[in-house]
């Protein structure tokens, strides 16, 4: 039976990455390490949590000695590496947090497993690093991310990953470690934290709370369904070239504010409320420091090389995504009961 590591799996895309491998691949056992920080919940999981080829295991990727033991224990064939503070606002406030875990904890697992592999290395062997398209920079108005633009972090989440990438990469040359990189545009969906801006405004719309949007909203994102980000992952793993990095995106670019705009006309339908009701509560604030004004990916290479292309259309990725949070009322209520509701109540009131 192959033996995968899946890190940060109990987080908003690792969740959907380990339920789709697990139900996929009776013959893989796919083993969740997860630290359960507030982002990690394995409340994500219950649907699958008694499968007899899944496996959860409470750690931390920064933890050396727990990691170097992991896999001489379990011996994993590969790794699909998630695990990752990921929220630019946060990274702001605590970089060192950032720079912890996105790069000494993937220097920590890159060199557990070029202990492991280094006798056995097999065909099967693959350390799979997921991105982000923020590594890139910013773009203009014009033009898109693709697999050769040059790095230029701003933020110190996105620095941290570019480290991770480039880490990843020194591997591969250096050991020929067989690696594969993927970087995304923002993903949205069921199960994600709700300080990330689409389940952030779905929670406060529900709530009649003030919608926050950073300067005047003109900001550009690419946004991918993270169901469709997990078979671009599944494709990847299984069919890509060691070596070798893929951009994912959604294909699918909108302005901050008219994106929220959409979401307020969605929500005031699901929940009966008149017209414009839910746009009343935008409000503008302060922006944010280094804010990137636009990200776009182009996918042409996965899509050639791959075949992979997104499912959905955003319209209708985003009502199926209103429906799961109003319909899992008890998972947002969880989540949003503790350390999220004072963190972003600080740090709007500080603006």
């Amino acid at each position: 039976m192959k033996k995968i590591l899946i890190t940060g799996g109990a987080g908003f895309i690792g969740s959907h990455v380990i339920r789709l491998f697990v139900n996929k691949y009776p013959d893989y056992h796919i083993y969740n390490l997860d630290k359960l920080t507030y982002a990690g919940n394995l409340s994500n999981l219950t649907d699958i949590e008694n499968k007899s080829n899944y496996t959860f295991i409470k750690g931390d990727i920064t933890d050396e000695k727990f990691i170097t033991e992991l896999f001489t224990t379990i011996s994993f064939d590969s790794v699909i590496h998630l695990a990752a503070e990921s929220h630019v606002d946060r990274s702001i406030l605590q970089p060192m947090e950032f720079i912890n875990t996105n790069i000494l904890g993937t220097a920590i697992l890159l060199n557990a497993a070029k202990a492991i592999w280094k006798e056995t290395q097999t065909a099967k062997n693959v350390f799979y690093h997921i991105s982000t398209d923020e590594v890139f920079g910013s773009l203009g108005q014009e033009g898109f991310f693709t697999e050769e633009t040059p790095y230029d972090p701003r933020s110190p989440y996105s620095a941290s990953k570019a480290g991770s990438d480039h880490l990843v990469r020194a591997y591969h040359h250096t050991y020929d470690l067989p690696v594969i990189i993927s970087n995304c545009s923002n993903n949205y969906g069921p199960n994600q934290f709700p300080e990330k801006l689409i389940p952030l405004m779905i929670h406060h719309i529900k709530n009649n709370k003030p919608l926050p949007v950073y300067g005047k909203g003109e900001n550009i994102r690419d946004w991918l369904y993270v169901i469709d980000h997990a078979r671009a992952i599944d494709t990847i793993f299984h069919h890509g070239t060691h070596g070798e990095t893929y951009n994912i995106g959604g294909i699918n670019e909108w302005k901050n504010i008219d994106l929220i705009y959409l979401l307020c006309n969605i929500m005031d339908k699901k929940l009966n409320r008149p017209d414009g009701t839910s746009a009343e509560l935008i409000t503008f604030v302060k922006d944010r420091a280094g804010h990137d004004m636009r990200y776009a990916i182009d996918p042409g290479k996965l899509q050639k090389t791959l075949g992979w292309s997104p499912s959905l259309q955003f319209e209708e990725g985003l009502s199926l995504t209103v429906d799961w949070y109003l319909e899992n009322e008890g998972w947002l209520n969880e989540v949003t009961s503790g350390n999220y509701l004072k963190y972003y109540d600080q740090q709007y009131n500080k603006r």
